[in-house]
């Protein structure tokens, strides 16, 4: 079954495909509250020492608005290069600017940022390598990053595969769904298993400090307590949240 991706003509490139408002830009609640929970261990209280945290590819800003309340007195700033996901931002977060991780970089001096959130954003990109350098580049030593994606190999998947069927969360066009389940084209260029990522994060100059699973709000409803349960493993999850630090 093919389902169109937009409506309208077709995208010339990504970035009308990330411009068109029909394009989903936030990620389930059960994911970023378990990444904000995270980031809020690593952090710790505000009253010793506030911190500022930037929300690259904040999105619509869910998952920055879904971590403000458990960061109290810190200071979170969204960032996006889609002017159309930073006018929804706006009216979640107090702050989002408009920032690139190539060509010009992101506007802010190096080691500025105390922590980053980096929620789905890594598959959607054409150089990974260059983001992380640049988000290397604006954190303090010892600064959080806090990456989530989507698991290559997450326990669904993997008899996806053994059927002969595209794997959720891999797309082949960006105009509309080819040879896998799911109704929506989001833009993924790069997937990840568990042991890629973290050699990937590792790699780019970062100590890995923790890998959790996330569950996905797409699964059927009848399979979502299996999902939660993968999530125990981090390998069959459907979604990996990784902490590192900045090296």
């Amino acid at each position: 079954m093919t389902t169109p991706a937009t409506t309208g003509p077709p995208p010339r490139d990504l970035r009308d495909f990330y411009e068109n408002p029909d394009v989903p830009v936030a990620s389930g609640t059960p994911r970023s509250l378990r990444q904000a929970r995270m980031l809020a261990r690593a952090l710790g209280p505000a009253a010793q020492a506030p911190r500022t945290v930037l929300d690259i590819g904040c999105g619509d800003g869910t998952a920055a608005a879904t971590a403000a309340p458990l960061l109290p007195g810190h200071r979170v700033i969204g960032v996006d290069w889609s002017q159309d996901a930073l006018r929804r931002a706006r009216t979640r977060i107090p702050y989002a600017v408009r920032g690139e991780l190539t060509g010009g970089g992101l506007p802010f001096a190096s080691g500025s940022a105390d922590a980053v959130l980096f929620s789905e954003v890594v598959e959607h990109l054409v150089d990974p390598d260059a983001a992380l350098d640049e988000i290397r580049r604006i954190l303090r030593p010892g600064g959080h990053l806090m990456l989530s994606t989507p698991n290559l190999a997450a326990w669904y998947n993997r008899g996806l595969l053994l059927a002969g069927v595209q794997p959720v969360f891999s797309e082949v066009s960006l105009r509309g769904i080819h040879g896998r389940p799911g109704k929506e084209v989001v833009g993924h260029l790069r997937l990840y298993t568990a042991r890629a990522l973290r050699e990937f994060v590792a790699a780019s100059g970062f100590t890995v400090v923790r890998l959790e699973g996330a569950p996905f709000h797409g699964v059927p409803r009848p399979l979502r307590p299996l999902d939660r349960l993968a999530c125990a493993r981090p390998q069959l999850a459907s979604i990996l949240l990784l902490h590192a630090r900045k090296t």
